[in-house]
């Protein structure tokens, strides 16, 4: 799929202001030669959108830090950066791959991403990582898991906490994904935490949803529910091999009944289940062969313009309810009701909905 036409240039205007991020101590300091180390000197939206659209893989990583900062300050200069590189986006194909913990999510997109990268494509992977309760960061390092794929040339591993999100992803998936294909990746692989929070916000902001699935592990655990097979595009039985090999084969015969329950519309995808090994590599080939031909059914049918559209109306929404949850948390005097409130709340004084009638009409956003 060829990327989006460029539309014309608009440069907001503040697109042309300096990161305050990038300001570092004046003070050099020494080399192993016995000179100075140079300092990266500041760079603007526009200069960092340029570096980007050439594939400056460091560039990337600075555009995606900044569109992650909570800092106010930096809102403007990332919707800008976003703005400029926006055009350049949207001709990547997206896969989302969830599954339950331990079924080898980062193995798996080693050996898919390898593989691609081998073939000649431009694999992007956002690496979600579950989030310590203490510090926000990364618990697992997920990237350390990904030893072959790091190391190619034509693949960016960015790696990012999850810090407490619903559905297992970063808080700027969505704006990650956009940067990745405005660098010129044509894959852009998104794996989630994997907890079943919310798979349908990971659906949102991917074009084919992969599931993958762990031999014998039993409903209880991987979440055999209705709501997730009718999610999935792909599900794939991984770790067949060895010993194991016998038990993916049944679960994969287990899955391919279950999804007879669910048979989609006439002309609609039928998700197939697969087996492989990210081990061997048995079967990775096969999974990619049958992603691309849900991408090539979905062209087809329209269901991915539509799928797009979604996404884009999805990421709206979003958003939207994040800009008001900012703005009530920003209403000056509102402090003191809501600790008085949440407290009645809690010790059951006043129920929940009492409770948030009252804040909201506080805040100005509802009238009694």
């Amino acid at each position: 799929m060829k990327p989006a036409v460029n539309r014309p240039d608009w440069v907001p205007p503040d697109a042309g202001r300096e990161f305050t991020t990038r300001v570092l101590p004046a003070q050099p300091a020494p080399a192993a030669g016995g000179g100075t180390v140079k300092r990266r000197t500041r760079e603007s939206a526009q200069q960092l959108a340029q570096a980007i659209r050439q594939g400056d893989r460091g560039a990337l990583a600075r555009g995606i830090t900044l569109i992650e900062s909570r800092a106010a300050a930096h809102r403007r200069e990332a919707d800008a950066l976003l703005h400029l590189l926006t055009p350049q986006a949207g001709g990547a194909m997206r896969l989302g791959i969830t599954g339950a913990p331990g079924a080898g999510k980062s193995t798996f997109i080693d050996a898919l991403g390898v593989q691609l990268c081998t073939t000649g494509r431009r694999v992007a992977v956002l690496s979600v990582d579950p989030s310590s309760p203490v510090t926000r960061g990364s618990i697992l390092g997920d990237k350390t898991r990904m030893e072959r794929l790091s190391r190619q040339p034509q693949a960016f591993i960015r790696p990012s906490p999850s810090g407490g999100e619903l559905g297992g992803v970063a808080r700027r998936t969505r704006e990650s994904i956009v940067l990745c294909e405005a660098a010129g990746f044509d894959v852009v692989l998104v794996e989630t935490v994997g907890v079943g929070q919310s798979e349908v916000l990971v659906r949102g902001m991917v074009d084919c949803f992969l599931v993958l699935l762990l031999a014998g592990a039993g409903d209880e655990l991987q979440g055999i529910k209705k709501g997730l097979l009718e999610l999935a595009d792909v599900l794939t039985v991984n770790k067949a091999d060895g010993d194991n090999r016998a038990r993916a084969e049944a679960t994969r015969r287990e899955f391919s009944r279950a999804l007879h329950y669910l048979a989609p519309p006439a002309g609609h995808w039928q998700p197939p289940v697969l087996a492989c090994s990210a081990v061997t590599g048995d079967g990775i080939a096969e999974v990619w062969t049958t992603v691309e031909k849900f991408f090539d059914h979905g062209r087809n049918s329209g269901e991915f313009e539509q799928r797009r559209q979604d996404q884009a109306q999805a990421w709206l929404d979003a958003l939207v309810a994040e800009g008001l949850r900012e703005q009530f948390e920003q209403r000056s005097g509102l402090a003191p009701l809501t600790l008085e409130i949440t407290k009645k709340v809690r010790t059951g004084r006043i129920p929940a909905p009492e409770g948030a009638r009252r804040l909201l009409i506080a805040a100005g956003f509802v009238h009694e």
